[in-house]
Parts: structure tokens; sequence; C-alpha cells
């Protein structure tokens, strides 16, 4: 099973981070939320990745280039010019970096990955700035049950501003993330067979816009709801929110040990 990474945008809504590096590069913990998102994928078994890159793409191509380093304990001898590596730490994953344009839009990016899953049954796809404490095993499995080209993650996105907790006039307390209206939105964490991409015109396609409404017309996507955490990264405050969980040691999407 492959996984499809959209990481080219722009990402201006967070550009106190982004005038630096790529969107999906910006750190939770001290590792990339691409890295978090990655190793969500990786807990249920998928270790093939292929990331679409555009901005500022040359960074995530160097973070995975000495990837290895930076998860492994080793002695440079300068004198012999060599490397021991006393520690291995790396991961499973086999990634393939393709550089899909910094102006093409998502179902454009996704297009350009084409070569790369055509022969898939299918294949992951989501968003590189967004994470959630989803079951990929489940949602998988559902997939393949309804034996359709796509299945899209339904998820309810908490209230945008913090609530009072009130008895008529009388304020006992506040809830940051209260509810939202209910609404299911779409959360990302897509499954999709690679005949998708006949619905995607070319660079300036966006994946949410024409492509997946087709798809749905057609009566080819069902939804798969997720009831759990859910949470994008699109503003300073929601970066420093998932910070805040990942201190705390009680982030939801850390489903590995």
């Amino acid at each position: 099973m492959k996984c499809v990474i959209l990481a080219g945008g722009l990402g201006t809504r967070i550009s106190e981070e982004t005038h630096l590096k790529p969107k999906p590069m910006i750190e939770i913990g001290g590792k990339p939320i691409l890295w978090h998102i990655m190793k969500l994928y990786s807990f249920y078994g998928v270790n093939d990745f292929i990331i679409c890159c555009g901005y500022k793409g040359y960074i995530i191509k160097e973070y995975f280039a000495n990837y290895f380093l930076h998860m492994s304990d080793v002695t440079f001898d300068m004198s012999s010019n060599t490397m021991q590596v006393h520690e291995k730490h790396a991961e499973p994953w086999r990634v393939t970096l393709v550089d899909t344009g910094e102006e093409t839009l998502t179902g454009g990016r996704l297009k350009r990955v084409a070569k790369y899953v055509r022969d898939e049954v299918s294949f992951c796809f989501t968003y590189g700035d967004g994470v959630a404490d989803i079951d990929i095993g489940a949602q998988l499995a559902f997939h393949q049950q309804h034996g359709k080209l796509a299945t899209v993650t339904a998820v309810q996105p908490p209230g945008r501003y913090g609530a009072l907790l009130r008895d008529e006039t009388s304020v006992s307390g506040f809830q940051e993330k209260p509810p939202g209206d209910g609404a299911w939105i779409n959360g990302g964490f897509f499954v999709l067979n690679p005949k998708v991409l006949e619905f995607i015109d070319g660079d300036q396609s966006s994946w949410e816009g024409r492509p997946l409404e087709s798809i749905a017309k057609s009566g080819q996507l069902e939804a798969f709801e997720h009831l759990g955490f859910w949470q994008p990264m699109d503003t300073l405050r929601e970066k420093n929110y998932l910070e805040h969980l990942w201190d705390s040691g009680k982030a939801p999407w850390k489903l590995w040990s």
C-alpha cells in the first residue's frame, strides 16, 4: 500500500514559519508535521510514501537525504574521513520525492505522480498539514468493502472559538474547543482507486473542486466517519495548540510507542 502526501503548498496563513520552510516541515515536538503523518500511516503498516513537493521542496529532499544521520548515533573520524554508525533508529520507509511544481494545485499534484500509483489496487492520499487519531486499518477495510473509487474521511471540527459554560447568566467555566455545529466536512485522509486520476484535468485542477465533486455525482464516493481527534495546522495558533498537546505527553495522534 502506498500513500501520497501533498507537501507543495505555500502555507500563506502561517507565513511566520513558511517564509523559511514548506508548511509540512513546520515542527511539532522537534519533528516536522510531515513526519507525524508518516508515523501514523506507518503504525498501520503503510510505509511506501510519495511526497508531492513544490514550494521549497529542496528542504524536504535534504531532510530525507540526511534522515539516517538524524536518527542514528554516529562517530565521525576526521583524520581518516570515516563514519561509524553505533545505533540505527531509522524508519522502515520508502520515500519518493517528486517535484510537482510551485504553482500546481492539489489535483494537479496528484495527477503528476500518477505513474507511481497507476498500478496499485488502491492507495492512500492526504494533506501534509494535519494530524488525527484515525484508524487507517479500519478505513482501508471500509474502502475495500464498499468497492467504490474513493473514500473520504468525514470529520466534525470543533468550534472556532472558546465557549462559556453558563447557567442562565452565571458563568461556571470555559470550554476552549467546544463541539461545532454538527456538520461533517472533508477531513482529508482519502483512500483512492487509481481510476480517480481520470477526473483530474491538469496542473490547475483543485482536487477539492471538480474532480471530487464529479466522483461524488457519479456515485463513487463514500464517507468514512471519524469521531476522534482531528486537527489541521493552518495558523500559528493551531501550530501552538498541537505543540502544547505534544509537550503534555497526551498527543491523541501519537499511536506509536
